[in-house]
């Protein structure tokens, strides 16, 4: 039986896991303090006992200040063990491209996420299949939701672009990595744009009105980061090596299935805004 563990369940990770063990496989995860049936993640014990035990490997788990705590506390069992390793990165490892296109073989670290870019190098040093990811969405964590709730905002930023994946694409892509070969893979959908766009695009799938334009100066510092950078990021290699291939290669679509979700009949759409479904 293949036995998969995973360091951080967390909102992606936690469905591929599902999505694994409905396959069959003997799942295990750690979380911080191991409630919910998981494995806390400072019981060594257990901890390394899984390790041993697993046939694959995957964290999830970003850096700590400078460091990957998965990799402090537990690199060299790891990397004893022997089976696969996969770890789930993002793709501000590369930092701003003024909007250009980017790949694996695109230089990292000269961004904001130093940290991330030095952890994601140390997984591929020990032979993992890393995988950057953009800005993630699916169910319970999207622009549906959030323009729902009364909290989406747009920037009015022209030409500020970025990629984006939802989540049930990166477990069809961890999933196609279980068998490829061991690298860098970026999961990302076919439509880079900019947040304005796909904010206008779930306000009119839900009806209503467009949120409002606020200034970058007034975010978080977390959030000025963020638009702080601009690239659009090519998911070539993954598609070719892995033979992946997004289910939801557009915004729209990924929208749209989530809508249909949770919405109990078709809503009409703001005549104000209809041009966005056109473009």
């Amino acid at each position: 039986m293949s036995r998969l563990l995973v360091f951080g369940l967390g909102y992606t990770a936690r469905r591929l896991a599902d999505t694994l063990a409905d396959k069959g496989w003997r799942v295990v995860g750690t979380t911080r303090d191991g409630r919910g049936g998981s494995i806390a993640f400072h019981d060594v014990e257990r901890v390394r006992a899984e390790i041993a035990a697993a046939t694959h490997i995957l964290s999830s788990v970003p850096p700590e200040g400078e460091a990957d705590p998965v990799l402090a506390a537990y690199r060299d069992p790891i990397a004893t063990a022997g089976g696969w390793m996969g770890y789930l990165s993002s793709t501000g490892v590369y930092g701003d491209t003024g909007g250009a296109w980017v790949d694996e073989s695109a230089p990292t670290g000269s961004g904001r996420r130093g940290a991330r870019a030095a952890a994601d190098g140390a997984w591929r040093a020990l032979g993992a299949r890393v995988f950057r990811l953009p800005g993630i969405y699916g169910p319970g964590r999207s622009p549906l939701d959030r323009v729902r709730e009364g909290r989406a905002h747009r920037v009015g930023l022209p030409g500020q672009v970025f990629s984006r994946v939802h989540v049930d694409d990166i477990v069809s892509g961890v999933t196609a990595g279980l068998s490829g070969p061991a690298g860098a893979y970026n999961l990302a959908d076919d439509t880079p744009c900019d947040q304005d766009q796909v904010i206008a695009y779930a306000a009119a799938l839900l009806g209503l009105p467009l949120p409002p334009v606020v200034s970058v100066e007034s975010l978080s510092p977390m959030a000025r980061g963020f638009y702080a950078e601009n690239r659009r990021v090519s998911a070539l290699k993954a598609k070719r090596v892995l033979g992946w291939a997004p289910r939801y290669p557009d915004y729209r679509f990924g929208l749209r299935a989530l809508n249909a979700t949770t919405s109990p009949a078709p809503v009409s759409i703001a005549p104000a805004i209809a041009s966005v479904l056109q473009r």
